[in-house]
Order: structure tokens, then sequence, then C-alpha cells
């Protein structure tokens, strides 16, 4: 509940912020008595469809931090964290990034990584991942969210997100206007009944479709940090074992903002076309293949 009601007030706070900043640039006054100025529309449909994501982004490191109760481990004297941010470092050097902040977190086996800049980000692990793994399974995960950070990943799902955004925010008002002038022959000089529903509905609808396109985008991602993981290892045969023992455990619920560089999640049905991961299967085949 902590953690719906967090997501809930971020997205506020976003979109306070956003609001604050097209009023202060004028970029809210795309409506005219001739109809959309296109330029102004842009420009709104920019702020807000980038300036969401890109704010996501920036703070997604602290609210990792925040929501998973995470204790970050470099400089830890115990055997099993000292093995962990070693393994992060030899990994990071093959990459050719900095060291990212490594933690733990209490939960179901899974982990993930964040940041908004490849030299600033986050590795973390779950207990959950550490108790039913083999080290070298665990070091195949490890190093595949080292690959999610080396393959900046985080800034291209954003720069995806952003386009999309900003998509449907400007066709979403050019349909709605289209609707209320030419369809339903509004007259006035302002937007009428037609525009605003219009406008939510394609919001809504054009919304869903974008959310289908970032999924894709990121299952992609997964089977490039697959393969990133593999090189790092030296061998396919680790990454293998360990997407094959995540396959048949509950990778339990991680925050919204996290879910997306999870190493793993469980979709089915049509939700699959909204999943920001592949199925385990569809992984380990195209690993097997890969050269």
């Amino acid at each position: 509940m902590k953690r719906i009601a967090l997501f809930l007030l971020t997205n506020l706070g976003v979109m306070l912020v956003l609001g604050i900043a097209v009023n202060v640039l004028g970029l809210n006054r795309f409506l005219t008595a001739n109809g959309l100025d296109l330029t102004s529309l842009l420009g709104f449909a920019a702020v807000m469809g980038f300036g969401g994501a890109f704010i996501s982004l920036l703070i997604s490191k602290p609210m990792a931090k925040w929501t998973t109760k995470l204790q970050i481990i470099n400089g830890s004297p115990q055997p099993t964290h000292a093995w962990i941010v070693s393994t992060v470092e030899r990994f990071s050097q093959q990459a050719g990034i900095r060291t990212p902040e490594v933690g733990i977190y209490e939960g179901a086996p899974n982990a993930f990584a964040t940041g908004a800049f490849k030299n600033s980000a986050l590795v973390a692990v779950s207990t959950g991942l550490l108790e039913i793994m083999a080290r070298e399974e665990v070091e195949a995960v490890i190093g595949h969210e080292v690959a999610h950070i080396a393959n900046g990943d985080m800034v291209t799902l954003t720069l995806i997100q952003g386009v999309m955004n900003t998509f449907v925010v400007f066709l979403s008002r050019v349909i709605g206007t289209f609707v209320d002038k030419v369809v339903l022959r509004n007259t006035n000089d302002g937007p009428g009944i037609g525009y605003y529903v219009t406008t939510v509905v394609m919001d809504l609808v054009l919304g869903v479709v974008a959310a289908m396109i970032v999924a894709w985008f990121s299952r992609q991602r997964e089977f490039r940090a697959d393969a990133g993981a593999a090189q790092y290892m030296g061998r396919k045969q680790p990454m293998v074992n360990a997407l094959a023992r995540l396959g048949g455990l509950d990778p339990g619920e991680m925050p919204k903002s996290l879910a997306a560089m999870g190493i793993s999640s469980r979709p089915s049905g049509l939700l699959a076309l909204f999943s920001s991961h592949p199925p385990i299967e569809q992984r380990i085949a195209r690993l097997k293949e890969s050269a």
C-alpha cells in the first residue's frame, strides 16, 4: 500500500512540476480562436512527454533505495557482500563503466539496475535471489544488470517513452480538434465538449498503443542484456541456468518504477503485450542460438 501511495504521489508531483513549466513557458496557449497552434501544441506535448519521462529517470535511484529499503554494501566487510561487490566491479571493468552502487533488499528472487547515468548507476539483488541460486547463477544475473547499464538501457527506454508520450499528447489534441470542429461542427471560438471528450478518450487509446510499443522495446533490451551477461562470464550456461531457475519461481512484485529493470517477470495472455520482459523460454532459446 505504501508503494502504491508513493507511486501516485510521485506522479502527482511530476505533473504539478510540468504544469508549472508549461505555464511559465506559455506552451499551454495552443488553443486559439482559429483552432490549434501546432507549434505551441508540439512544445506542450514535448514538455509533458519528455518531462515526465526524464524526471522519473532522474529520481529513479533515490526512489529505488527508498521503496525497497535498500542496504548499500559497497565497502562492507561481510564475505557475501564483498563477493557481490567484487563481481559487480569485475563486470563493470569489462564493460568500461564506473562501478555502480551495489545493494541488497529483502524480497522474492529478483534483481534490478537503475540510475540516470552509466557512471552513477545502482545494481541491487534480493535476499531471495541469494538464497536459492548458486554463486555462478547469481554472477550471471549481476552480469545481466551490469549489461543493462553499459548498454544505456535506462536512458534509451526513457527516450522511447518520451517520444511515445509526446505523440500521444499531440495526436489526441489534433484528433479532438478535428472531431469538435469538423465532425460535430462546433462553430464557437473555443473548443466544445467534443474536443474534451475526444481528447480524454484518445489519451487512453493512444496511451495503450504507446505502452505496447515501449514494452516491445523493453523486451528487446532483455535479450541483449542476457547476451551481455554471457559475454562477461565467458560462456552462456550460467545465464541459461539462472534463467531456467527463475522460470520456476515467483519474481514477486516490484515498485512500478523499477519493474522494467528487474531480471524477471511472469507475463501471460494479452498482458504479455504490455510486459517489459519476454517469457523465460524465449530468452533461453535466444541465448542458446546467439553466437
